[in-house]
């Protein structure tokens, strides 16, 4: 039984720590009836609210995990016996504890705040749909699908390309001499690709090919010089609605959070008393930096094992957003590789 109680200790007290520092936080804690209670720990009556809370966090932020309800009882038996013992030790007065308490209401306000716009602010289907028809139905770009093989020299690229002009097989010239496929025997095969996802001006010249045409001269890139055949190309077709939306959805709710922080920012009398960049010997400048955003962000907080114990509010600095990248086809991690010697090795 004592294996079951310990750790339910640890991850409640994480979960509804929330709940309890609000009440330590508060003058007058409402008073519990005996007929509202599930036990009496030295005249201290534990509510069925707490309870229900406790069930509660742990099915919603447990994935789904349930305990026995003995166990529950017992495990905030436990901790009131612990807030008992603390307040006997004069713990709740010292200024450490004090501080912690301040700082846990100002989290606890900071959430609350954020949570109560959201649900009074919710992101419209119509909003979902615009971001989308913005900016992943909007994206009418063009896939290539392209061979390639890699030599580390000039010459030894050309010396291919008079082989491709008497009618070599270049799948086969790329098995024999591609340092990307000696190894992997594809026929320096690239899959289906975005220029974004090569280098420049290997994405130049597979953009300039004709559909069945190789590079008559060699490509330079970091990796070396390339011969690229220009398989195929089609037209980039957006996922779904449906396939983003969930993606979608956060985002968008986040850059309402970040409109309405901007807004009582500006609408805030604020005095800054501390320098905002500390001293520097003039002969070493400090750069200067371009004005950001402050993004707050609710995430949620786990423990070692990966179990979602709790939740924290983070204020973060961003200079700008983008909506969610949209998953591309397939081979898009083989194309980003195939341009690396080194990734066969």
């Amino acid at each position: 039984m004592k294996k079951m109680i310990i750790p339910l200790l640890v991850v409640g007290t994480a979960l509804i720590s929330g709940c309890d520092q609000k009440a330590a936080n508060t003058s007058a804690t409402p008073a519990v009836d005996k007929a509202d209670a599930i036990a009496i720990v030295n005249g201290q009556y534990i509510a069925k609210s707490t309870l229900d809370q406790l069930q509660k966090e742990i099915s919603e932020r447990g994935h789904g995990q349930t305990f026995p309800k003995e166990k529950l009882i017992e495990e905030l038996i436990q901790r009131e016996l612990l807030v008992q013992d603390a307040e006997q030790k004069h713990l709740d007065k010292s200024t450490e504890i004090l501080a912690q308490l301040e700082s846990a209401k100002k989290t606890l306000l900071t959430q609350a705040d954020v949570q109560n716009f959201i649900k009074a602010n919710p992101v419209t289907d119509a909003e979902v749909k615009a971001e989308y028809d913005s900016k992943v139905a909007g994206e009418n770009g063009t896939e290539y699908k392209a061979r390639h093989i890699l030599v580390k020299t000039e010459d030894e690229a050309k010396k291919l390309i008079v082989e491709l002009d008497k009618g070599a097989d270049f799948a086969k010239l790329a098995n024999k001499n591609s340092l990307d496929a000696k190894e992997s025997q594809n026929g320096g095969d690239l899959g289906w690709f975005v220029p974004g996802q090569m280098v420049a001006p290997f994405s130049a010249a597979v953009e300039k090919l004709e559909k069945g045409k190789y590079t008559k001269t060699p490509v330079q890139t970091q990796f070396g010089w390339h011969v690229i055949l220009r398989e195929d190309s089609r037209k980039q077709t957006p996922p779904p609605l449906e396939a983003v939306k969930e993606q979608l959805m956060p985002y968008l709710q986040r850059k309402k959070v970040q409109t309405m922080v901007e807004t009582l920012r500006k609408q805030a009398k604020v005095e800054i008393l501390v320098p905002l960049t500390d001293d520097q010997p003039k002969a070493v400048a400090a750069p200067t930096e371009q004005p950001v955003a402050e993004e707050v962000i609710v995430e949620e907080v786990k423990d070692k094992n990966g179990k979602i114990v709790g939740e924290e509010v983070i204020v973060d600095e961003v200079v700008e957003e983008k909506a969610p990248a949209t998953d591309k086809a397939p081979a898009t991690d083989k194309a980003k590789e195939a341009v690396k010697p080194e990734t066969k090795k």
